[in-house]
């Protein structure tokens, strides 16, 4: 299939269930919210080892936000309800509740609720005050600059982590272009995130590896180093490869994800660099859903 001149494999890539919890972080002004997402949602790049998978979903303008202030929304995904307790609890208390001026609310609603403020208002030592409206508790926690308001909790929803696709190019540097583009493309797209660091990865990854000790090893077939010593799934003229994963609230968001993606990338002069449009996959064993690059793009 050539979709405007590049070539998508006939592939697909394999995702998972995951649960997701989305908050809303206000502050005075952008930036000081800004700070406080980007500290959230630091080494938050993967499941295997950072406990949840996060990223900022959008800006927020005043209108969009509970007290009326700029503010962002954070997407948070994990495979484990403990560890989306925890690290919502963990990361909010150091990275929210440290930020100057910053507030932090639920971003959605749910049957299954689970803790935001609900532990941290014990940072206030007896002097925190609560406040009930509209059926939602919130919390008033004094500091040292005013008082840090917290929603109680937030609700926990189903959701789908490892959405994704590869970017094969001649070269490291159009294929980074090319990347670019796509993430800049989806970066205020509703209902998902790029978790990795600019929303690109180099380091796909293989299911285990010669070494007990590892769950997951690097992507051998994807290396352009490897290709006369591995089993490659590379065409001669690829050099570089890179991958974009996406996660979101359903099948409907990561797919429209995708498309939007590489519909942005066909449309850019870097284009002519790109060989192909792959994904990754684990032969279809491992992930309970499957996004056949092909079918998407049609």
């Amino acid at each position: 299939m050539i979709y405007k001149g590049i070539k998508i494999e006939n592939t697909f890539a394999e995702a998972f269930n995951m649960k997701a919890s989305r908050i809303i972080v206000t502050a005075d002004n952008a930036k000081w919210a800004k700070h406080a997402c980007d500290s959230f949602t630091g080494f938050a790049t993967s499941v295997i080892a950072c406990g949840v998978e996060a990223g900022i979903e959008t800006e927020l303008k005043q209108s969009e936000t509970p007290d009326n202030r700029p503010g962002y929304s954070i997407l948070v995904f994990s495979m484990s309800r403990s560890q989306l307790e925890k690290q919502l609890e963990t990361r909010v208390g150091q990275c929210i509740l440290t930020c100057p001026t910053t507030a932090v609310f639920s971003g959605m609603s749910g049957e299954d609720m689970i803790p935001l403020g609900k532990n941290l208002r014990y940072f206030g030592d007896g002097y925190q005050i609560s406040k009930k409206i509209l059926n939602k508790r919130f919390w008033r926690v004094p500091v040292m600059d005013g008082e840090f308001l917290c929603e109680e909790t937030t609700a926990r929803v189903p959701a789908i982590g490892g959405g994704n696709f590869l970017v094969l190019s001649k070269n490291r540097e159009s294929c980074l272009k090319a990347c670019e583009i796509a993430v800049n493309e989806i970066k205020n797209h509703p209902n998902i995130i790029t978790p990795f660091p600019g929303g690109v990865v180099r380091s796909g990854s293989k299911v285990g590896s010669k070494y007990k000790a590892l769950i997951a090893s690097t992507n051998d077939a994807f290396c352009p180093t490897l290709k006369s010593i591995t089993k490659s799934d590379l065409p001669k003229s690829v050099s570089c490869v890179m991958e974009i994963v996406i996660n979101g609230l359903t099948s409907d968001d990561i797919s429209a994800a995708i498309c939007k993606s590489i519909k942005a990338i066909s449309q850019s002069k870097i284009k002519k660099d790109i060989i192909t449009i792959s994904a990754g996959n684990y032969g279809g064993k491992l992930g309970q859903h499957h996004f056949h690059l092909r079918k998407i793009m049609k």
